[in-house]
C-alpha cells in the first residue's frame, strides 16, 4: 500500500516540527495496517500414548515471535469447545469442555518465541483423533492439526483348559486391556498359525477390548502351542506357550480311560497277589524248618 502525504509549503517551512510529527503519525499508522502474518507448525507425525500416561502436543509459530499476548486455543472438532485456552496472558480454566478439566497443561516456556505444549494427563481411548492447535494475534490468526494415537498394551494371555470334546481337548486364550482392537493367534513352535474355533472380541465401558480365542487340540495335532496377542500401534504384543502331555488325552476318550484304569487295577491286584502269596511261602518253609 502506499499513501502520498501532501503539506502546505508555508506549513513546513514555517513549522518543522509539526511536519516531522505528522510523518512520523502517518508513517506508523500506514505499517500498522499491515498485519504481521505466521504460520502454525506441528508435528509432521502422529504422536502415540499409551493408556494411563501422559500426551504431549507441541505446536509453535513460524517465523518464531512472542505468542504471550495472542489467544492460545486447543480445540478438536468445535472451536467453541476449547480443549485448553490462554487468552488475556493467563489460562482459562473455566471455559474448558468437561472431559478435560483437570487434566491439561500448557507448558509456556518457550512462548516468548511462539512456542508452546499442551500436556494432557491419564490418557484414554476416547482421546484417540484430532487436536487443533490455534492462534490469534489482534488482527490474524491460523491453526495446525495434530493427530494423537492411542496405544493400550493388555495383559500376558491367561491359556485354560475349558473340556474335552470332539476327541480332544478345548484350549481357551484370554487377554484384556488392549487398544486400538487387538489381533489374536494361535501357533505351534515352528510359528505355523493354526485356525481357532472360535474368536470374540468385546469392548468394555472405557474403551478398552478384551479378546478371547479358542481351539481344540488333539493328539495327532500340534501339542506345543503359543496364544499371541497384539495391535496395530504395538509390536510385537504379547505371547504365552503351553505343552500338553500325553496322559491328558486319555481323558478326552472314556474307553481309553477305562482301559487304562482296568490295566491299573489289574496291575495292582497282581502285584498284591504275588506279595501274598511269596509272604505265605516263606512262612511256610520257616515252619518246615522248625520241625
Amino acid at each position: 500500500m502506499k499513501m502520498r502525504i501532501f503539506f502546505h509549503s508555508h506549513c513546513a517551512m514555517g513549522n518543522p516540527s509539526l511536519s516531522s510529527y505528522l510523518i512520523f503519525f502517518f508513517t506508523v499508522r500506514v505499517s500498522t495496517l499491515e498485519p504481521v502474518t505466521f504460520k502454525v507448525i506441528g508435528p509432521d507425525h502422529p504422536i502415540t500414548a499409551s493408556v494411563g500416561e501422559d500426551a504431549l502436543l507441541p505446536c509453535h509459530l513460524s517465523p518464531s515471535m512472542s505468542a504471550q499476548e495472542m489467544e492460545v486455543r486447543w480445540f478438536r472438532s468445535k472451536f467453541s469447545e476449547p480443549v485448553h485456552l490462554y487468552q488475556n496472558g493467563k489460562d482459562q480454566a473455566d471455559q474448558q469442555i468437561p472431559d478435560y478439566q483437570g487434566r491439561t497443561e500448557l507448558l509456556k516456556e518457550g512462548i516468548v518465541n511462539g512456542s508452546v505444549v499442551l500436556r494432557i494427563r491419564n490418557i484414554s481411548p476416547s482421546d484417540y483423533g484430532q487436536f487443533n492447535c490455534f492462534f490469534r494475534s489482534r488482527n490474524f490468526y491460523e491453526d495446525a492439526v495434530l493427530e494423537l494415537k492411542v496405544a493400550g498394551l493388555g495383559s500376558t494371555p491367561r491359556i485354560a483348559i475349558d473340556s474335552y470334546q470332539s476327541g480332544g481337548i478345548h484350549m481357551v486364550c484370554e487377554s484384556a486391556g488392549w487398544y486400538p482392537e487387538p489381533e489374536m493367534q494361535w501357533r505351534d513352535l515352528r510359528g505355523q498359525h493354526l485356525p481357532s474355533l472360535t474368536e470374540k472380541i468385546t469392548q468394555h465401558d472405557n474403551g478398552l477390548f478384551e479378546a478371547q480365542i479358542s481351539i481344540i487340540v488333539t493328539e495327532t495335532s500340534s501339542q506345543d502351542l503359543s496364544c499371541s496377542v497384539r495391535n496395530s500401534h504395538l509390536d510385537p504384543g504379547k505371547k504365552s506357550v503351553v505343552y500338553i502331555a500325553d496322559p491328558f488325552f486319555l481323558w478326552g476318550y472314556p474307553l481309553k480311560v477305562a482301559v487304562y484304569i482296568l490295566l491299573v487295577v489289574v496291575a495292582l491286584l497282581t502285584f498284591t497277589a504275588s506279595y501274598l502269596f511269596w509272604k505265605q511261602h516263606k512262612a511256610k518253609a520257616a515252619h518246615d524248618a522248625e520241625r
